[in-house]
């Protein structure tokens, strides 16, 4: 578990200053992610998106890491050259620090656009963290709809008017996806709860070899809710099961929170403009079908892990 009054200690590795905007997730999964590191050397790569358009606005940074902007495709692929580069200069004595990767996406150039590169360097075996922050759309570039986005969800390309609902197909399971490549540890997170992110993002760091972490990071602008309400939405993800928080260990299946009641989806559902056409009369069934979905998934998740399943 990670520990807070250590944490206190570790150095801030996003500055201030940056322009994402308030009630953004994204910036709280690198600052997060980072102070799990502490002192270790950090090489940081990042797809275009919202977090490098906001954190690299020329002549500024906002970070104190090496820091490397890849194209939306390839964030993974760039990481993976420059761990390779750097076991070549370690094993030939030129570089002796122990330093570690880590390389940031969102859905869009996670799920979508940049699956082939990411998939690539995790079947390889480099030793580096893949971080989603998942806002389960295109938001840096008008809210267009992603592999990540939920069905019913309201975006410029799968709006809800006369002819559709929204978007009409369940979202792409990336973390199952993530858990093939038999990697040692993949995990599923959320930006409420600081203990089970920051925990996880020490475990990945740890391990010998790729590891990968699909954190739930909201974005007020294209789910449209109150800034204020970053975190509870993310947890109100967990309690319903829509998100669930688990990791995958070794192949092994683990649940990390465990709702204590377990909610209607339409307790996370409400709070966000993007889905508040679902709750006309006529679009019932369409919050009955998310249910039954995110029940299915719920009590399959639930039997991997209680049967100490193998991935």
């Amino acid at each position: 578990m990670a520990n807070l009054k250590e944490l206190s200690k570790s150095p801030e590795h996003l500055t201030g200053g940056h322009r994402l905007c308030a009630g953004c997730g994204a910036g709280i999964v690198v600052r997060q992610a980072l102070m799990a590191a502490g002192d270790t050397p950090i090489v940081v790569t990042s797809a275009t998106g919202c977090l490098e358009v906001s954190t690299t606005v020329f002549p500024y940074s906002a970070w104190r890491d090496s820091f490397f902007h890849s194209a939306f495709e390839n964030s993974a692929a760039t990481c993976s050259g420059i761990e390779a580069a750097y076991r070549s200069l370690k094993a030939q004595g030129k570089i002796r620090d122990d330093i570690r990767f880590i390389a940031f996406g969102g859905d869009g150039g996670t799920y979508d656009i940049g699956l082939q590169s990411l998939s690539g360097a995790m079947e390889r075996g480099h030793r580096m963290l893949y971080i989603c922050y998942n806002n389960e759309a295109y938001m840096n570039t008008g809210i267009q709809r992603s592999g990540a986005t939920p069905r019913g969800a309201h975006t410029t390309t799968a709006p809800a008017g006369k002819v559709r609902q929204g978007k009409e197909q369940n979202k792409k399971d990336l973390t199952q996806i993530m858990i093939a490549h038999d990697i040692p540890y993949v995990a599923q997170t959320y930006v409420g709860n600081w203990n089970d992110f920051i925990t996880k993002v020490q475990k990945a760091l740890a391990v010998d070899g790729p590891s990968f972490i699909n954190v739930l990071t909201p974005c007020r602008l294209g789910w449209i809710y109150k800034p204020e309400d970053t975190m509870e939405l993310t947890r109100l993800a967990v309690e319903t099961c829509i998100w669930p928080s688990f990791e995958v260990e070794n192949s092994v299946y683990k649940i990390n929170v465990v709702p204590k009641e377990k909610k209607p989806v339409i307790e996370f559902l409400k709070l966000q403009g993007r889905f508040k056409h679902l709750f006309k009369p006529d679009n019932a069934h369409i919050l009955e079908a998310i249910q039954k979905n995110v029940d299915e998934k719920w009590s399959l998740l639930q039997r991997k892990a209680a049967s100490g399943c193998q991935a």
